[in-house]
């Protein structure tokens, strides 16, 4: 399916819902209803789309769109690599395992993975790049997802170091300091999505696309349910932002291989700083 673009982004108020986190869409999702530059509204519709339409809500950054050759290039002005914090494990940007939250940047910072593709799957807009095997391993969760009848769109997908900083400066400016961009906003090289294994997920219908109350939609419920076959996790799921740093995201999920995700599930561990022992990151 071709991809649409923001253009077709209705722009309605965030609905009540039940968590806490209800009124605040986190790690690097605008606020539903505020406007990005150019006028353009951040943030996703929970209102239907029209018949045999997806929706295209704005993604987290105002910049264009990246292509293959802009994600290998990085950002135009390199930055300094940004020293670890915490474990000295789980580091490299370039594995499955690489943790990146609050507390631990890419290193580098301006990190950008090779070789990205766009999955052959229904796509929301034209920013769903990710990793070769992120890739597949998506392609083989929609269309087992297809075959129990439960249609899934890809939202989003990777985002560099340059997008996400103008992103974040760009809530910086609306909140008028960090403390409250970072309620909505992850800083540039602390983005899971800048790694290329992390992705958002919609349903086909559009409900609830990017706000809470996605989670009881017939997508979320089997995306949570199953992604763990396809070594994809759940990755801020709801009450663990004490060790994510993110409130419920019931649409991010990430890619980690199979050992981990099943590993994980059998463990019953819920995130991957409690699987792999690492400090929680509450804050930066």
């Amino acid at each position: 399916m071709a991809p649409l673009t923001a253009a077709l982004v209705l722009a309605v108020g965030l609905s009540a819902c039940s968590s806490p986190a209800a009124d605040v869409l986190a790690a690097d999702t605008p606020t539903a209803g505020a406007s990005a530059p150019g006028g353009i509204p951040q943030g996703a519709a929970d209102l239907p789309a029209p018949p045999g339409v997806l929706p295209a809500p704005a993604q987290r950054t105002p910049g264009p769109a990246v292509t293959e050759e802009g994600a290998a290039a990085g950002p135009a002005t390199p930055s300094p690599a940004a020293p670890a914090r915490g474990s000295d494990t789980h580091l490299d940007p370039a594995a499955a395992d690489v943790v990146v939250n609050k507390r631990r940047p890419l290193v580098p910072v301006d990190f950008a993975p090779s070789g990205l593709r766009q999955p052959d799957v229904a796509t929301a807009t034209d920013n769903g790049l990710l990793r070769p095997d992120t890739a597949t391993a998506v392609e083989e969760m929609f269309a087992a997802a297809s075959a129990d009848g439960v249609g899934l769109v890809l939202v989003s997908g990777f985002r560099s170091y340059a997008n996400q900083e103008s992103t974040y400066a760009y809530w910086v400016g609306q909140y008028g300091d960090q403390a409250g961009a970072d309620t909505v906003s992850a800083r540039p090289g602390h983005s899971e999505h800048q790694t290329g294994l992390a992705f958002d997920i919609g349903q086909a219908d559009g409900a609830c696309t990017l706000v809470s109350c996605f989670a009881g939609t017939a997508a979320a419920r089997w995306a949570a349910e199953n992604a763990a076959e396809y070594g994809i996790i759940l990755r801020y799921p709801l009450g663990s932002d004490g060790t994510t740093g993110f409130s419920a995201e019931p649409w991010h999920f990430r890619f980690v291989g199979r050992d981990v995700s099943l590993a994980m599930q059998d463990a019953g561990t819920r995130t991957l700083e409690e699987h792999f022992g690492l400090p929680a990151a509450p804050s930066y």
